[in-house]
Parts: C-alpha cells; sequence; structure tokens
C-alpha cells in the first residue's frame, strides 16, 4: 500500500500546554525529511478538574495540519497509561515514542530510524550519556539503572527509561505491556530481554527542564523499585510453573 504509515511519532504532551506547539512543529519538520508517509501522535491526557489547557492547545494544531492525531482523555493512569494510548493509537511500520518536554534532542529520532529501518533491531533507544538535569535527578537514575541491571542481567541497557524509544510494528505486537506508571519505561525493556528482541542504544545529552518542575517526584523511587521486584519475583514465579 503506497500510503500505508512508515512511521509513528507518539509524543506524550502532559501539561505541556503552549509549549508543545513549538516540539510539535519542529517533530513534524523533522519527519517530513525522513519519510513521505508519516503521522505524529499528540497525546493530551488529562485529570479532569486540573484546569489543564493541553487538549485544547494539540487540538488547534491538529485541525491546522492532518498529519497530527490527538488522543486526549480523562486520565486512567500517569505516564504509563498516556504512553499505552498512543503506541495503540498508532498506526505505523515503526513506533517512536517521546517526551514533548525538550529534554531529549527531538534530532536523535532521526538516528533511531535510520538504523531500525535496516532490520537489524526490534527496538532503537538513546541512553542519557550527559545530564543537565542536577545531581538529584542523576543519582536517582544512577541507582535505579543499576538495580535494573541487577535483578534484570543480560539486558545490556545503561538507560531503561531513556527516549525516544523506536519499535518495530512486529517487536511492538509481540509485548505485553501493563504499567500505567513511571516503571513502562522499564517493562519494554524487560519485555525486550524476554522476547530475546534485538536492540540498539546510542548516546545523547539529555538537557535540563525548563518552565516547570519535573512531574517525578521522590515516591516515584520506591514506586521503580517495587515494580522491580515485583516483575523480578513474578519472573521466577513463571519458571517454576514451567
Amino acid at each position: 500500500m503506497p500510503n500505508q504509515i512508515e512511521l509513528s511519532i507518539i509524543i506524550l504532551c502532559y501539561r505541556s500546554e503552549e509549549a508543545i506547539i513549538e516540539f510539535a512543529d519542529r517533530t513534524r519538520k523533522l519527519a517530513e525529511e525522513l519519510t513521505k508517509n508519516f503521522e505524529i501522535i499528540l497525546v493530551a491526557n488529562y485529570f479532569e478538574d486540573s484546569g489543564d489547557r493541553t487538549g485544547d492547545v494539540v487540538k488547534e494544531i491538529a485541525a491546522q495540519n492532518n498529519r497530527y492525531k490527538v488522543v486526549c482523555k480523562p486520565k486512567k493512569g500517569m505516564m504509563g497509561w498516556d504512553m499505552k494510548e498512543g503506541l495503540d493509537s498508532a498506526s505505523g511500520k515503526y513506533l517512536c515514542v517521546i517526551d514533548g518536554d525538550g529534554q531529549f534532542p527531538i534530532e536523535s529520532i532521526a538516528h533511531c530510524f535510520r538504523e531500525i529501518k535496516t532490520g537489524k533491531y526490534g527496538l532503537v533507544k538513546t541512553y542519557r550519556s550527559k545530564r543537565n538535569d542536577g545531581v538529584y535527578r542523576r543519582l536517582i537514575s544512577g541507582v535505579y539503572n543499576i538495580l535494573f541491571s541487577i535483578l534484570f542481567p543480560g539486558i545490556g541497557s545503561k538507560d531503561a527509561n531513556s527516549k525516544p524509544k523506536m519499535i518495530s510494528r512486529e517487536a511492538f505486537e509481540q509485548m505485553d505491556l501493563h504499567s500505567d506508571d513511571w516503571f513502562i519505561d522499564a517493562e519494554i525493556m524487560i519485555n525486550v530481554r524476554r522476547l530475546k528482541i534485538s536492540f540498539l542504544e546510542f548516546p545523547v545529552e539529555f538537557e535540563e527542564l525548563k518552565g516547570r518542575a519535573s512531574f517525578v517526584k521522590f515516591g516515584a523511587i520506591f514506586e521503580f523499585v517495587r515494580n522491580l521486584i515485583s516483575y523480578r519475583f513474578n519472573e521466577f514465579r513463571s519458571l517454576k510453573d514451567e
């Protein structure tokens, strides 16, 4: 099919409001250089009565250009739920997820796309070789990735939570994703390990978050650790039952 969507880029826009306009425009211009057949999915799920205007902003963007699709629903979870909603709405051969806050360079999408089109990998992603988001966040991420590598040896990922992540349609349809919270990135990599999906990581510089505070709070540390232990326990139990 000549008009089949080749590339779906899912932008997580939670509480971005007007800041998403420039990011979405830059992403579209990049996508136009990569393929004629693409779509950009703007995920703007919201908590009711929160006053979040992001939904209205992305609907206006989509009204002006049909390359954009909007997912805008009352939230039933956090980032993981948003990501799954975006992925399920995508129709491309390759599915790319990126945060809309500008911390990850959008140019890395092009690198992911070139590599995954070789057919060697089911997933291509970044790792943050340099972080400009402060000592606290670097410490959290470092400890988390050490625990992840200990509990799930053999993956070889330097930075489980890093984006963008680009997944082939074939690999995505094999995955079994349930996380509604911040654990979704790690769950993707656990699926990569379980399914023996080949993947590639390359380094990027992670920028400082500007204009708002991070949505990842201190309690997320305990949430991450709890999920890591729970998933590892479930793996042991599954192996025992086989």
